[in-house]
């Protein structure tokens, strides 16, 4: 197991300082849901790697899945000229795009808005609590990650990276809330090989589950010791030479846990005013908490590690993830109700972590030079009646909700599409989850060399191509 061979690397650099090679080749092979880890590396042939590199695109995708359903009105359609039981119940703010204006609590983000493009005529079909857009009948009942990792392989050859990552609140902390699955798994794969399934640090099941990255409290108390005993580890084979005596697929396993795994997933790599500059958790405003909603836990825990959770993606795409999710539980469920708050207390408490996050993540892959080659997609499974409950809140709609994409090569500074007066319906260009799909695949790959690459089936490369991708954004 990796968690076994993490402590005895930890205790043998903590203590002697020596490594034995019986205890390299253990890790070569460690055991992950009945393949060893070598074998997890070998499932692309050399031909097949070959070929698939020319249907990839130097980019990744960060799909921020907006769990529970947000609304048109108060996100990026305020309908402020619309009567009071339908205008956004938070009001509106101007943007930096002349005539466009969000709902108020996106402060942040509205000072962004010519950095990235919104669309208000994108339809998810139906109101129900699902995932939809990620994982359901469009996607072959599989993580829209998993489709990209049937073309890219699981992993990276050159970094060992995933190439497809799901991350959850407990990737940043482990006491958070456990992955909601009863609208959804998440980690499905569906008609797809489970090769392809999204690796899950911190709540991982299957495969992932003996490479979580979040160890148990009782048994590693100083995660700084851990990565330390990685440095010395890496810095003795550096010199030793022995990793040259291992196969090619043992090499791949070793360097996963000496480099880009361990690397990538440590954020105290980062400057710490950045890792300020990202976080969330001062943003839950406590003293405003009513307990009498249920979902209180849920709310407390996406402004907890969303921002978090953002910079850790940025850090996997940099090292080669091509697919990451990010989401929390379902805290855009807003009804008024026993279980919910209603729409201007529930922004507050779930709007004001995502204004913050998003914008913090636009300002630092900006800096970066990274626009071109991240592309972050965040919406939800559906969107909010047009008029508001008698209780402040808004219920169900499937008939039209917030879509928001930024960089990936794509057309930035552009509202796509119109909804109808009251907010119900697309006006004009209606967009799809099949024209969604289309774009992230088209951002990702090239589909004319999908098309020719031996032994893809048919399926995938129709799930791929049903949809157009969105006019206006290619």
């Amino acid at each position: 197991m990796l968690r076994e061979v993490m402590l005895s690397l930890q205790e043998r650099f903590l203590g002697s300082g020596r490594w034995q090679r019986r205890q390299f080749l253990r890790a070569g092979g460690l055991a992950l849901g009945g393949l060893s880890l070598a074998d997890w590396f070998g499932v692309r042939s050399a031909a097949a790697a070959q070929s698939r590199n020319a249907a990839l695109k130097d980019r990744s995708v960060i799909f921020l899945f907006m769990h529970g359903g947000p609304s048109q009105f108060e996100t990026f359609d305020p309908k402020m000229d619309a009567p009071s039981s339908i205008r956004s119940a938070t009001g509106e703010i101007k943007t930096t795009l002349p005539g466009i204006t969000f709902g108020s609590t996106f402060t942040r983000l509205a000072k962004q808005a010519h950095k990235f493009s919104i669309v208000r005529s994108f339809v998810t079909g139906d109101g129900n609590h699902d995932i939809k857009p990620i994982l359901g009948a469009d996607t072959l009942r599989a993580n829209m990650g998993s489709l990209y990792s049937s073309i890219a392989g699981p992993l990276r050859a050159d970094t060992a990276i995933p190439t497809n990552v799901a991350l959850f609140p407990r990737s940043i902390d482990p006491k958070a809330m456990a992955a909601v699955t009863e609208f959804g798994n998440f980690e499905g794969t569906g008609e797809l090989s489970r090769t392809h399934a999204p690796f899950v640090p911190g709540a991982g099941a299957d495969l992932q589950q003996d490479m979580r990255l979040n160890l148990p409290e009782g048994r590693f108390q100083d995660r700084r010791a851990l990565l330390g005993a990685l440095d010395s580890w890496k810095r003795w084979t550096d010199t030793s030479g022995v990793i040259e005596g291992f196969s090619h697929l043992q090499q791949l396993a070793c360097n996963a846990l000496l480099g880009g795994v361990s690397d990538a997933f440590d954020l105290s790599r980062e400057d710490p005013r950045l890792i300020e500059r990202y976080d969330t958790a001062p943003l839950l405003p406590r003293d405003r908490i009513d307990p009498k909603w249920k979902n209180i836990d849920h709310y407390a825990t996406n402004a907890l590690t969303l921002g978090r959770q953002l910079l850790l993606a940025r850090r996997l795409c940099e090292r080669g993830a091509g697919f990451v999710t990010v989401t929390s539980s379902f805290v855009w469920d807003m009804h008024s109700d026993v279980n919910n708050a209603p729409m201007r207390v529930g922004m507050d408490y779930v709007g004001t972590p995502f204004d913050h996050a998003v914008s913090a993540f636009i300002e630092d892959v900006e800096a970066r030079g990274l626009s071109d080659k991240i592309l972050l997609v965040c919406c939800g499974e559906m969107g909010r009646a047009p008029a508001l409950n008698k209780d402040g809140g808004r219920d169900h709609w499937g008939g039209l909700a917030p879509l928001m994409l930024y960089g990936g090569g794509l057309k930035m500074g552009t509202v796509i599409g119109e909804s109808s007066r009251d907010g119900g319906e697309p006006a004009s260009n209606p967009v799809t989850m099949k024209d969604l799909i289309a774009t992230i695949m088209h951002t990702l790959l090239d589909i004319s060399e999908v098309r020719l690459m031996p032994g893809v089936p048919q399926r995938v490369i129709d799930a791929m191509t049903r949809g157009e991708p969105i006019r206006g954004l290619v």
